[in-house]
């Protein structure tokens, strides 16, 4: 799935409410964005059966004090099989989720949580980190940046 066809499935599923898609529809040149700094069209995310995302929670190397709460995306399900999950765990799951769908479900998380992507098979080391306040301050300067687009548009010509 391509990512426009990505962003199209989650403005197509989201709740009819009035505003969901409206949102998803505006936020999604920025999710386009950010996903197109990554290397894979999906990644793999352990859940548990509910589908509930696994965080784990990361320690500082140097401020043991300092943690942090992350997701780790996985480009392949055997990229997950060496990961510090404990898939022997009936309860665990991974699948695969569209990596827009990963940012778009960001957005829900607390602010002090973190998207790690890992990008070469074979190597669970070196990942992309996206935060998730990252992407909310990308989403304000876009919505603000459109904002500003629309109301230099509304400035007659003759204004002097």
């Amino acid at each position: 799935m391509t990512l426009d066809q990505q962003l199209q499935a989650l403005i197509n599923d989201a709740p009819k409410d009035g505003s969901t898609p409206q949102l998803i529809e505006s936020i999604a040149p920025v999710l386009s964005a950010i996903a197109q700094r990554l290397r894979h069209l999906q990644y793999y995310v352990v859940q548990t059966l509910n589908q509930d995302w696994v965080m784990l929670t990361l320690n500082h190397r140097t401020q043991g004090e300092t943690e942090k709460n992350v997701v780790y995306a996985f480009p392949s399900l055997k990229d997950v099989a060496s990961s510090p999950y404990d898939l022997s765990d009936p309860n665990l799951i991974a699948l695969p989720v569209p990596v827009t769908h990963i940012l778009f479900q960001m957005l829900a998380m607390d602010k002090d949580y973190s998207t790690i992507f890992f990008e070469t098979p074979g190597n669970a080391t070196i990942g992309t980190e996206v935060q998730r306040s990252e992407l909310e301050s990308l989403i304000h300067e876009y919505w603000q940046s459109q904002a500003d687009a629309v109301s230099d548009a509304n400035i007659p010509s003759d204004i002097a």
